[in-house]
């Protein structure tokens, strides 16, 4: 996904993230079908930045939008914490700063690219997350094809409901941002949450800084 969000740990593995794998890893018929909407939280990493980006999210697919509300971490010195609303079909993004209310009204670049796993994606494993009694079965997809050595994009999904558990991105054989997702529930309480507030009538058209240092 444009994935602005949008990231933790590069997915080198099963081994290289703590997870146990099944003793026979059985090749899947197709990707399951993801959730169109979902609420929850994530935690985005940067690998650039080094930076975890811990936020509370309401995503809808069927109309092409997301919601990011950026945690407040008190102990964090400088930082500015903001509530982020992205319309794809409109193809902008509001940036709302949490305490003044001051709003940022972006165009978006990149085309919507959702949470789900392509159908022309590659099967990669199938395994355990977790212990005995204590686990949670998820399946391994990447987009990686005969013709290119390496993958440009690594998925984790639920084997039962098909909902995301982390999302991987590289270039140039790097990592550059990866996602875990969590505390997931199925649907959106309150769709007014991905309308912009009355402040954001009269935007700035600059993105504002996330520091105050």
């Amino acid at each position: 996904m444009h994935r602005f969000f949008l990231m933790l740990l590069a997915v080198a593995g099963a081994s290289a993230l703590g997870l146990h794998r099944l003793d026979v890893s059985l090749p899947a018929a197709g990707p399951c079908l993801a959730p169109l909407q979902w609420e929850g939280r994530w935690v985005l990493y940067d690998h650039s930045t080094g930076r975890n980006n811990r936020a509370a999210v309401s995503y809808d697919s069927q109309n092409q939008r997301i919601r990011v509300l950026q945690q407040n971490k008190k102990h964090t010195p400088c930082q500015r914490f903001f509530e982020y609303i992205y319309l794809y079909q409109s193809m902008v993004m509001f940036q709302i700063n949490q305490k003044t209310k001051e709003c940022a009204k972006i165009a978006l670049m990149d085309a919507w690219d959702p949470f789900d796993i392509p159908n022309n994606s590659t099967f990669e494993d199938q395994y355990i997350i977790g212990g005995p009694g204590d686990n949670v079965e998820v399946q391994e997809w990447s987009d990686r094809k005969p013709a290119r050595q390496h993958e440009t994009w690594v998925g984790i999904y639920t084997l039962k409901d098909c909902y995301p558990v982390q999302e991987t991105y590289t270039r140039n054989s790097s990592v550059t941002t990866s996602t875990r997702f969590f505390n997931l529930q199925l649907g959106i309480s309150d769709p007014n949450v991905f309308t912009p507030p009355s402040t954001c009538q009269s935007a700035r058209p600059e993105r504002m800084a996330e520091s105050d240092c």
